[in-house]
């Protein structure tokens, strides 16, 4: 079973238990998973099974009632089941890990964003790197009464204003074009392996942000990155493909061909895609030229006055 529907089950098996002790603390929290672990963004298996793994629930709450009804909320916890569906529980205060059990709403988003609430400003907003983002928006929430964590919720998961979206999508554009369409070629004619496995992955992890970007979602950690792309309806599938492809042939002159034809394609698609949204009217593939273009849309002078690579 995948653990996010392990841990709603449970969640709903512990419900009744909950609502009968501490029934008031109850009607102004939320409960869910979210955060870091495979299973959060439902990608864990059978190998996510050796560590981490097992029943169990976030309970948040604001940071002032956590503190005052904790030893209620700690004591309805300790009479909760210790196993479930052949599991052990993850809710004993040793398991938790800081990722699950009662949890201040306040923190529980400090943690990944480094501020105090929803980032308000351009600046905050790209601080923040991609991948907390996507872990703090992940998982599921089972319910909220009280509305506070939703509500920022619902602010990260609208993604990031337009211009600091943009100057996203112009900088991995640069990217792509720097280490996956000059630079790349240029290794694998050199016979260069290192500077080639450098140069692919830089591009790899460029595209796939791009394509998040254009879905306006939040990159995932690398390890999760690939395999969550390729369910997005923009570009997913052909960025999923184009990087099976390089990752399967062998990096050296001989196939260096495919390894270019397969992130030129890509590039081709990349920029077809910003040329139906009306975000360049660029000609060529060359992405490279795409960057400026995107940029033009963006109106925050201090975002234009950043490297172009920047972002």
């Amino acid at each position: 079973m995948k653990g996010l529907n392990l841990a709603r089950e449970f969640y709903a098996a512990c419900l009744p238990a909950l609502r009968a002790e501490i029934s008031d603390i109850m009607d102004v929290a939320a409960a869910g998973l979210v955060g870091e672990g495979s299973e959060c963004f439902g990608c864990d298996d059978v190998e996510s099974q050796d560590h981490d793994f097992g029943p169990a629930f976030c309970l948040w709450l604001p940071r002032q009632i956590l503190r005052a009804e904790l030893p209620r909320i700690e004591a309805a916890f300790a009479r909760l089941p210790r196993e479930f569906q052949g599991f052990e529980s993850r809710l004993a205060p040793e398991r938790r890990q800081g990722r699950v059990g009662p949890l201040p709403i306040e923190d529980f988003y400090a943690f990944f964003t480094g501020l105090d609430d929803v980032p308000a400003t351009w600046q905050q907003w790209l601080a923040i790197p991609e991948h907390q983002l996507a872990a703090c928006t992940n998982g599921q929430v089972f319910e909220d009464r009280g509305g506070e964590f939703t509500r920022r919720r619902d602010a990260l998961l609208a993604c990031y204003p337009r211009d600091v979206l943009l100057k996203k999508m112009a900088a991995r554009c640069m990217i792509m074009a720097q280490a996956g369409q000059y630079n790349l070629p240029r290794s694998l004619k050199r016979n260069d392996s290192v500077a080639v496995m450098l140069a692919t992955a830089r591009f790899a992890e460029a595209a796939l942000s791009f394509v998040f970007l254009c879905n306006r979602r939040y990159m995932p950690f690398y390890k999760w990155a690939g395999k969550l792309a390729a369910t997005l309806p923009v570009l997913g599938p052909q960025l999923a493909r184009a990087l099976s492809l390089v990752a399967q042939t062998p990096a050296n002159q001989e196939h260096g061909a495919q390894i270019v034809a397969a992130v030129e394609e890509f590039c081709g698609m990349a920029a077809a895609h910003l040329r139906a949204v009306d975000l360049s009217r660029a000609s060529g593939n060359w992405l490279w030229e795409h960057g400026p273009q995107i940029l033009r849309h963006v109106e925050e002078p201090a975002l234009l006055h950043m490297d172009m690579l920047q972002g």
